[in-house]
């Protein structure tokens, strides 16, 4: 275990403590039973070096993302008896001690049918370590934040399978490719690809106004900040010490009029992979996604989702794999449009 001077993404393992026999540690890949009492989690291989904050988040399942970076800041959570911070990694046999839980005293959700059966259908990708789905827009990636659940949740519902994990994240709102691993040393290795920028994520936007066609890169560095009412966004700013280097490639690949505004069909390549970074780009050159009420509060489109699609990957050592645009952005249009299908 590293004392508080650790680095980002530091391993967190020393031998765990001994536990009498009222307090023996239970496996983490089975469900806590109850959140009213202490916990102590014994770590599998399933969960070996994952960070400890995406740890607790699939072992509290309902409970809001803020309030377990609270319990680690407020010592509640101990690895192996030590005090322990969101980035380090828990390791093979560590003990995880969780402090009586109120707010996570809840019933498990209840994940209909059909639902589960509809995520199902949008598999366009697998193999036996990895799944991609096709991501409807409107739902979140996993639950917390006053969600219940999220897909993430209600495929290992569906699948039946205790392993399985989000490569990464895309926004609530955003529809598209979501990479799920089915093994831990396929979550390592595609995590390792994103770190080496070696996974290419094509996007596709309808976004206001209409850019000269052709390619261009957006440079500007993004800040993450809170509003009063604690929801949190992103700006633009080059002058702020924590902002964060940030890259987006753009092709304009079609220019049309809807509603009698000018907009335009953009792809769009995120070399950084930053919060937001596609919607605050584009809204900084002008050109905001339609349907963002986030970055385009302005917006007179009259259409009613956020015009963004996670629509190819490139992985090394996989074909592409694409997701064609949904019909709630296809319909927008050119009839002539060669990306309708």
């Amino acid at each position: 275990m590293t004392n508080s001077k650790t680095t980002d993404d530091a391993p967190i393992h020393e031998a765990p403590a001994i536990f009498n026999s009222k307090t023996r540690p239970q496996s983490a890949d089975d469900e806590i039973s109850n959140f009213a009492k202490v916990n102590y989690l014994e770590v599998t291989r399933h969960q070996h070096d994952q960070r400890l904050d995406n740890f607790l988040l699939n072992r509290l399942k309902g409970l809001p993302k803020s309030h377990i970076y609270k319990m680690i800041r407020s010592d509640e959570v101990r690895v192996n008896n030590k005090r322990c911070k969101a980035h380090d990694r828990v390791q093979r046999e560590d003990v995880v001690r969780i402090a009586p839980i109120q707010l996570a005293t809840r019933e498990k959700p209840i994940i209909s049918t059909e639902f589960a059966n509809s995520l199902l259908a949008r598999v366009v990708y697998e193999d036996e370590g990895m799944l991609v789905l096709n991501k409807p827009s409107g739902i979140a990636v996993h639950g917390g934040s006053g969600l219940d659940f999220g897909v993430i949740e209600a495929m290992r519902e569906v699948t039946g399978k205790k392993y399985l994990e989000l490569v990464h994240r895309i926004d609530k709102d955003t529809s598209g490719l979501l990479m799920i691993s089915k093994k831990r040393s396929t979550l390592k290795a595609l995590q390792q690809h994103l770190v080496d920028k070696t996974i290419q994520k094509h996007y596709l936007c309808i976004a206001k106004g209409q850019p000269v066609m052709g390619e261009q890169r957006i440079d500007a560095p993004l800040l993450r900040y809170t509003l009063a009412n604690g929801e949190r966004r992103v700006k633009v700013d080059s002058q702020d010490p924590q902002a964060k280097d940030s890259q987006t490639d753009i092709i304009i690949h079609e220019r049309f009029m809807l509603a009698d505004q000018p907009v335009s069909l953009i792809e769009a390549k995120p070399l950084t992979g930053r919060t937001h970074q596609i919607r605050v780009h584009l809204a900084h050159i002008g050109h905001a996604i339609l349907g963002d009420d986030k970055y385009n509060v302005h917006d007179k489109s009259g259409v009613h989702r956020l015009c963004l699609h996670a629509w190819r990957l490139d992985i090394p050592g996989y074909e592409t794999i694409t997701a064609p645009l949904p019909d709630d952005m296809a319909d927008w249009l050119p009839e002539q449009s060669t990306l309708r299908d």
